[in-house]
């Protein structure tokens, strides 16, 4: 699949691909990015990955990577449950996905996506201990839905969630997304947009690609990373966001499937889904049907926070662009 290159104002007409993306500790070109037929397959079954966003504010006219700690901490906490090493430390992934976003100059929100594996088509069947892991680093224009308005409709899938001792679902291992690629496939089948996997005690445990939140009597209650989630950058930032600025408690908890059908308000939220307001669950309307209350002020904050209008949690963005500028400046300085 393709992606289309967000340009600067006055700049060529736009890619149908990036130029570069990072492989091994050097940009190259997109089309000599190229590795042979025979290496398909085996790579994807220990390949870990991150979603990580990047948001433009038209106001400084920069672009910052949000939480990229975080996301570089869970990275490598997903390579060390593969039993996978890096070549890198985080300072190099750090300046090598800050350098992807300059080398494709772009000026809107963007998705960026590491990910490491185990090169030299070692088969999937073969036990592999402690060894370093290729990485490769794209990013694609991906504009942000936050504001948009819409809800969700969801179900709660047949197809329950893997657990810890079959498939660790806190690495974000791109073999585990089968697990929610199943459970998409069955809500889109059945007329929905996303299905919520109840895990082996049929308890709630998230949405496919998305953590869940339910809001009951002004309390926002999400299950616990021992449901079998992810454990979620933007999960801990909403949680962040509702008890430091909205004024509404979190608690972890377990959430039963019923809860979902009486609850205020329900939302899914993530990398790449953002936050998302459910108007339905099993057809079962949830609050009035639109966008509650609390969703639309979380939603309000985490737009102004990604894109750096918030002075209190600025530290959560990397800017691209003003990094450089900076570092240029001091050199020729």
């Amino acid at each position: 699949m393709t992606s289309q290159k967000v340009e600067k104002p006055g700049s060529t007409p736009a890619r149908e691909t990036p130029r570069y993306l990072w492989r091994s500790g050097e940009l190259v070109e997109w089309d000599k990015a190229t590795v042979h037929v025979s290496m398909l397959g085996w790579t994807a079954i220990s390949a870990v990955f991150e979603g990580i966003r990047a948001y433009w504010d038209p106001q400084t006219e920069d672009l910052y990577i949000f939480h990229l700690d975080a996301h570089l901490k869970r990275l490598f906490q997903s390579m060390k449950i593969m039993r996978m090493t890096s070549p890198f430390d985080r300072d190099q992934l750090q300046e090598a996905i800050s350098s992807v976003l300059r080398a494709n100059e772009y000026a809107g929100d963007v998705y960026v996506q590491p990910m490491a594996y185990f090169g030299g088509g070692i088969p999937g069947y073969l036990a592999v201990l402690e060894r370093p892991g290729e990485v490769v680093i794209t990013a694609r224009p991906s504009p942000s839905n936050l504001g948009n308005g819409k809800v969700a409709s969801c179900n709660v899938s047949s197809w329950n969630r893997i657990s810890d001792n079959v498939m660790p679902p806190r690495a974000k291992a791109i073999t585990n997304y089968q697990n929610s690629r199943y459970v998409s496939t069955e809500s889109q089948a059945n007329g929905y947009d996303f299905g919520i996997i109840l895990n082996q005690q049929g308890k709630v445990s998230e949405a496919s690609y998305a953590c869940i939140y339910i809001l009951r009597d002004g309390v926002a209650i999400t299950p616990p990373v021992s449901s079998g989630i992810l454990e979620s950058v933007t999960r801990q930032v909403v949680k962040e966001l509702c008890e430091n600025d909205l004024g509404v408690p979190v608690v972890e908890r377990e959430v039963e499937r019923t809860e979902l059908y009486i609850a205020d308000e329900v939302f899914i939220c993530g990398t790449a889904v953002e936050i998302q307001a459910v108007g339905s669950v099993d057809k079962y309307q949830v609050g009035d049907g639109g966008v509650g209350p609390v969703v639309s002020r979380l939603t309000d904050l985490f737009e102004r926070v990604v894109r750096n209008q918030e002075h209190s949690y600025t530290e959560w963005c990397t800017p691209v662009y003003e990094k450089a500028n900076t570092l240029t400046s001091t050199s020729k300085g």
